[in-house]
């Protein structure tokens, strides 16, 4: 099995994520909606201090205003549909949400983040990045929505990794709701440990432990063991830290607008019960456990050969009910000024 894929969303973070360049190549848009187009494409900017940030703005057809969600992609170079380039081709998950709501009247803002697909440039130096860029970047996306008089309610939406991104910009951006979609709900710290504890030999095992704990108590390490310096390179380390300082379970429960928790049974980076986590943090939160679906939002069973192929199979439609019920979800949302 190509573990690489199925690393946890954490793991392959640090690896990939943020070990970006200007030279990574979009996979963006490599296939085609089955059914007559309900929906029309606008490109949207984002200009940061170190460069522009690029996504795609879905707005369904009719008359707007519209709700609006904003769609934050998940863990590792993952663009703004859901593809990667670390993958044999694309699965279109993400585009085919935002098409699913769009057929819902629901009009949506996706994007690549820093450092990815067309927005790769505006990531900087990798000793500069923090955790927090990512969430200022989606609240200035939030902030760009909320401006926009086409729309009439904003919701955030994080898949995996921006799952924990979307819910604290959606505190800071006066979201009206937030959607999380196979969000972990534990410390990324003690993520990262229980994956590390199932992959490593003992003495690599225990550097690594040494290491991490250095993070929590916000200190960097260098030199670092070479088997260690992919993961926990001293450029990374600082973006680490900060990374370090959020609990999922805590920060959604700051939130006190409509929460949507979206998990799949058969998601195998991320299990049913870090969603249950979620749902402690916030229990006026709605939980939605889907029969089947898996992390990159497609019905597949658990047999790994299906789970490989779904990663890179666009042809596979995105879950149904998880657009029906998250397109429901949104157009029951009042506006914050209504509230």
């Amino acid at each position: 099995m190509n573990r690489s894929i199925f690393i946890n969303a954490a793991v392959a973070t640090v690896i990939a994520a943020v070990n970006t360049s200007s030279q990574m190549p979009s996979t963006t848009g490599n296939s085609k909606p089955q059914a007559p187009a309900v929906f029309v494409e606008e490109a949207s900017t984002l200009e940061t201090p170190t460069g522009s940030i690029y996504g795609t703005l879905m707005l369904p057809k009719g008359n707007s205003p519209f709700p609006v969600v904003l769609i934050i992609s998940g863990s590792g170079p993952t663009d703004r549909d859901g593809n990667s380039r670390i993958l044999k081709g694309p699965n279109n998950s993400l585009k085919m949400l935002a098409e699913g709501l769009a057929a819902n009247g629901i009009a949506s803002l996706r994007y690549d983040k820093r450092g990815i697909g067309e927005s790769a440039k505006a990531m900087g130096k990798e000793a500069d990045l923090r955790f927090d860029d990512y969430i200022n970047d989606a609240a200035l996306w939030a902030k760009k929505l909320r401006d926009d008089k086409r729309f009439s309610t904003l919701t955030i939406a994080g898949h995996s990794e921006g799952s924990l991104i979307g819910m604290v910009a959606a505190g800071r951006a006066a979201a009206d709701a937030y959607v999380s979609i196979a969000g972990v709900g534990k410390p990324v710290s003690q993520l990262l440990i229980e994956q590390l504890r199932k992959q490593l030999p003992p003495e690599t095992l225990k550097s690594a432990e040494a290491i991490m704990a250095g993070m929590a108590a916000g200190k960097t390490t260098d030199p670092v063991p070479p088997d260690l310096m992919a993961m926990f390179r001293p450029s990374v380390q600082p973006y680490m830290i900060s990374w370090f300082r959020y609990d999922p379970a805590k920060e959604i429960g700051k939130l006190s607008v409509p929460i949507l928790i979206a998990q799949g049974t058969t998601d195998i980076q991320v299990g049913v019960d870090e969603a249950r986590s979620l749902s402690t943090g916030a229990p006026s939160a709605k939980l939605l456990l889907i029969d089947g679906m898996n992390h990159v939002l497609k019905n597949v069973p658990i047999d790994t050969v299906k789970q490989i192929a779904s990663y890179s199979d666009a042809s596979l439609p995105t879950d149904a009910l998880l657009i029906s019920e998250m397109s429901a979800f949104v157009k029951k949302v009042r506006s914050a000024k209504g509230r």
